[in-house]
């Protein structure tokens, strides 16, 4: 049985393109494990998370058709940090559980690994992960602040607060082993990928990490 893996993190702010990234290297051969699908399977209408989530805010986070409403409980959550802590709490230990066993699993497959983590920089767990690289999509912040208004319909101002809302990009930067640009066009996303892969090819490979170590509660800060 395998013992080590080419695992890396991939992370962005939001707005950074970060999932542009992720479906171009997939396309170039690596397994990326996806913490926002993670998310959405465990919320899923009927799910044991679900009904933890209704439990702590109430059931009109949940609409007609059993499915959660994002949007209610991003309201409830951005500017009410205890609520933030609790929707963690939630659903912290149960993503990294899941993330730990696809991470297992494709390792154990011999497959080039890259999990995709938005919070990576808030999350000081992850840390406690050994990896082979950590890859951080970078855009001004006006670049973000735009392709949120255009793509996702946002308002400038909900964009800037979302946006201060996360980790700076110094934050995130100074976590990186190496940085993809995404401020331009597509071939030169493209071009910048195919950079980020030939380096990912020559980075070593680390051991396959203890699933228990996902799960761990970050430190109090």
């Amino acid at each position: 049985m395998r013992t080590t893996m080419a695992l890396f993190a991939l992370t962005g702010g939001i707005g950074s393109g970060k999932s542009s990234v992720a479906s171009r290297l997939e396309a170039r051969g690596a397994t990326v494990v996806d913490s926002d699908l993670i998310v959405r399977e465990l919320q899923a209408a009927g799910s044991p998370t679900l009904q933890k989530m209704v439990d702590a805010f109430g059931a009109h986070i949940v609409g007609a058709d059993g499915a959660l409403d994002r949007a209610a409980v991003a309201a409830i959550v951005f500017n009410d940090k205890d609520a933030l802590a609790t929707l963690n709490g939630i659903m912290g230990p149960a993503i990294r559980r899941e993330l730990a066993r696809r991470t297992v699993e494709s390792g154990r497959a011999g497959n080039c690994t890259v999990l995709d983590i938005p919070l990576f920089t808030e999350g000081p767990q992850y840390r406690l992960i050994e990896w082979s690289g950590v890859i951080v999509v970078d855009v001004p912040v006006d670049v973000a602040v735009q392709r949120l208004m255009q793509h996702r319909n946002f308002t400038e101002d909900d964009a800037r607060a979302r946006i201060a809302n996360q980790a700076t990009r110094e934050e995130r930067r100074a976590l990186a082993d190496f940085v993809v640009d995404n401020s331009g066009a597509p071939d030169a996303l493209d071009a910048a990928v195919d950079a980020c892969w030939e380096w990912m090819g020559d980075r070593p490979e680390v051991s396959i990490p203890d699933p228990d170590t996902f799960a761990k509660t970050p430190p109090a800060s």
